[in-house]
């Protein structure tokens, strides 16, 4: 049996309601999974690969465990703005978990050990916390505002792991 190499980022999406879009996309990484993990977990480096997040920083000088927060500094064309978020799970060479504002949005990097490397999943799922506090902060237009969230996570994405991947094989 030959093992599959996927070197460019590949995706599965599922939509369980308008307001709970998941995205989630794969790449193999020439480095095993501990090594992955440790790059990705370190949130202050999330600026080196995420086209939308600039920077992190963690808050009161914690680190990547459960129940840690962070601030990231996200910037696009048309705002700048700053979120908290809470990691929800931390499990070297497995996955790095987090949730912004707690309970508004999941990003996940689960990682599995393959032939050569790690293959490692970026996931992002609108949480029902998101949804409502969309529908409260924009009414009518928080399908449009969703939508342009995940148009974001969408593109950036692949963007993303494509970084992580070069950074990690250099």
């Amino acid at each position: 049996m030959t093992e599959r190499r996927h070197d460019r980022p590949r995706g599965r999406r599922s939509y369980s309601s308008t307001m709970n879009p998941q995205l989630s996309e794969s790449i193999d990484i020439a480095r095993p999974p501990n090594d992955v993990y440790d790059m990705i977990s370190d949130v202050t480096r999330m600026g080196e690969w995420s086209p939308v997040c600039v920077e992190c920083w963690w808050d009161e000088g914690d680190g990547p465990r459960e129940g840690s927060w962070f601030t990231g500094r996200n910037v696009t064309p048309e705002r700048t703005w700053e979120t908290r978020s809470v990691v929800t799970a931390a499990r070297r060479g497995e996955e790095f978990t987090f949730v912004v504002g707690g309970v508004r949005t999941r990003w996940s990097y689960t990682l599995e050990p393959i032939a050569g490397g790690s293959r490692l999943t970026e996931s992002w799922e609108f949480l029902p916390g998101g949804a409502e506090s969309f529908r409260d902060r924009f009414g009518d237009d928080a399908d449009a505002q969703l939508e342009v969230r995940r148009e974001a996570a969408r593109t950036g994405i692949p963007a993303t792991l494509a970084a992580i991947k070069a950074a990690a094989e250099r």
